[in-house]
């Protein structure tokens, strides 16, 4: 039998139900480190949620191992879970980054209060030692500069880690993939890797970066008042692209919404985003500049209702008023969940005069993920003895575990796993080993982790089918009943005759309290649930509703 300090257990405890919240486990002997700390924003499917994050109870129980944790790259779905994690572990733990993800880091856990974080620079081509584990550290193109992939040995095997990343050949900073640290990690042998599986739907190549800005010099060249582009705030190689448009077309470029401002901060104070002080403005500076020398920088491509764009589309931005025939550039792709909130700010601007340019009709944006054939180029670069696709729904799983089996990796040796499996790697090769505890970490305003699925559930009643409040006040003696029923309803709509249908509820609630008031009944959770069960029936029958119903009985 393995004894366990010759034993490597892979434990990814997030991003294989969607994209965010990216966070796997590496374990040997008395040694552990994490990969990525992510979160995942919410959908329509979780009211009230600000935050999704992976369930790292599992670290918080063997914290004692933990080493380090490295983080690949600096957006949101690889560092958003990290605050949260060191408040939790209480203790010192090493954060490893490249310059500018750091840079992104620190930002948060200054705002998070964190105070004096070990945190570590590392950089594409070093290699550094963590207990147990031997790490490498080579260059990726992504959306965001400065990403790396993790090639990790250990005595008993070695593991790969892609991080997100496409194969850009005009990479906007010059900075390329790796393919040579690739290479001599297969001449050294993989025993596992786990790679990005975002695009692994789409056929052929992603196309670069540099093509959105030949469109972006196009659309600004054409535009004859002011333009607002909308792009996400990490994406320092478009934003740098939105710069020289402006600046080739003699425009000065005013920064808003939080995050954009914070970020492009952060990228100019450490060399990731070049443009002069003269050419980048604030936007309570902008004044009474004529319309066609300036460009608008803001946050918003996601249709989030607080963000900059979301704010000058329904005119209540405290220093951008939209005028009509303005262009508003969307240079970004709607995350999976987020297209009606884009479609309502799409059309809001439309309805406030502006030309609106998206995806859809010009090449504003491109992927930062591979796509199928950059995917198969990667594995056969690789070769890998063992592949578990990381990084997606389970559509996308599915689709790089064919990609996989395509290029020469035999089925028994592609594994799709589940947040919480276990692969575990020793002298017998790689075998799924034991489930660990996994799930989410809800955060809701200042409470982390107290919300479940009954509270998601009650506010997904509320928010499709309304509330309904019964209060009944009763004699504690005789169980009769003292006054009139109330009954009180929000968001509910009962059927084109609402009074006739709050008479028939009042019909049933008063058929109920008769029958409990006869039979002498006296105890609240009685009288309770049989009010609950006539006005649900009823509500079911006629208007096709659940909403929540909540009696309340007082005695009296």
């Amino acid at each position: 039998m393995t004894s366990k300090k010759n034993r490597l257990r892979v434990i990814p405890l997030g991003g294989l139900d969607g994209i965010g919240k990216n966070m796997t486990v590496l374990e040997l002997g008395n040694d552990m480190i994490v990969i990525d700390a992510g979160l995942m924003f919410p959908d329509d499917d979780h009211p009230g949620i600000d935050l999704i994050l992976p369930d790292y109870s599992y670290i918080l129980q063997r914290k004692e191992k933990l080493r380090g944790i490295v983080i690949t790259h600096g957006h949101e779905d690889h560092t958003g879970a990290l605050p949260y994690l060191l408040k939790d572990l209480g203790v010192p733990v090493p954060v490893l980054g490249t310059k500018l993800t750091l840079g992104i880091i620190a930002g948060k856990l200054e705002e998070h209060r964190i105070k004096k974080p070990k945190l570590r620079e590392i950089k594409a081509g070093s290699h550094i030692n963590l207990g147990m584990f031997s790490l490498d550290f080579l260059a990726v193109n992504h959306s965001i500069p400065d990403g790396v992939a993790v090639y990790v040995r250990t005595p008993v095997g070695t593991v790969l880690h892609t991080g997100d990343f496409k194969l850009d050949q005009t990479p906007i900073d010059g900075r390329f993939t790796d393919f040579a640290g690739f290479a001599r990690a297969a001449k050294q042998g993989v025993t596992l890797m786990l790679s990005d599986s975002t695009g692994a739907e789409h056929p052929g190549h992603t196309p670069s970066e540099a093509e959105v800005g030949v469109a972006l010099r196009r659309i600004f060249a054409a535009a004859e008042q002011r333009i607002i582009v909308a792009s996400f705030a990490s994406h320092v190689h478009r934003v740098q692209q939105v710069c020289d448009a402006a600046v080739a077309n003699g425009r000065k470029v005013v920064v808003t919404g939080r995050s954009m401002i914070n970020i492009t901060k952060i990228a100019r104070d450490l060399g990731y985003l070049h443009i002069d002080d003269d050419d980048i403005i604030d936007a309570y500076a902008m004044g009474n500049m004529p319309a066609n020398e300036v460009v608008v920088l803001c946050t918003g491509s996601q249709g989030e209702p607080l963000s900059a764009l979301a704010r000058i589309a329904n005119g209540d931005h405290k220093t951008i008023q939209l005028q009509e025939g303005d262009t508003v550039v969307i240079s970004a792709s709607p995350v999976p969940g987020n297209e009606k909130a884009v479609s309502r700010v799409m059309n809001r601007l439309y309805r406030a005069g502006a030309n609106v340019v998206h995806k859809g009709i010009a090449k504003i944006h491109v992927s930062g993920h591979s796509s199928a054939e950059e995917l198969k180029l990667m594995l056969n670069l690789v070769s890998p003895e063992n592949f578990v696709p990381v990084h997606g729904e389970m559509r996308h799983l599915h689709a790089h575990a064919e990609l996989a089996k395509a290029v020469g990796i035999p089925e028994g040796n592609v594994f799709i796993l589940d947040n919480g499996d276990c692969l575990e790697i020793d002298e017998n090769g790689v075998h799924r080993g034991e489930r660990v505890n996994s799930g989410v970490i809800y955060v809701d305003g200042l409470a982390v982790g107290d919300l479940g699925q009954v509270v998601l559930r009650d506010r997904q009643a509320l928010s499709s089918d309304g509330f309904a409040l019964i209060v009944v006040a009763i004699d504690s003696r005789t169980g009769a009943i003292v006054g009139e029923p109330e009954f009180v309803t929000r968001g509910l709509v009962l059927g084109a005759d609402t009074t006739e249908a709050l008479k028939g509820v009042r019909t049933r609630i008063d058929r109920v309290l008769k029958k409990t008031s006869a039979e002498g009944a006296t105890d609240e959770a009685v009288i309770k649930k049989a009010l609950h069960d006539a006005v649900s029936q009823y509500i079911w029958e006629t208007a096709r509703r659940r909403p929540m119903i909540i009696p309340v009985v007082m005695e009296v």
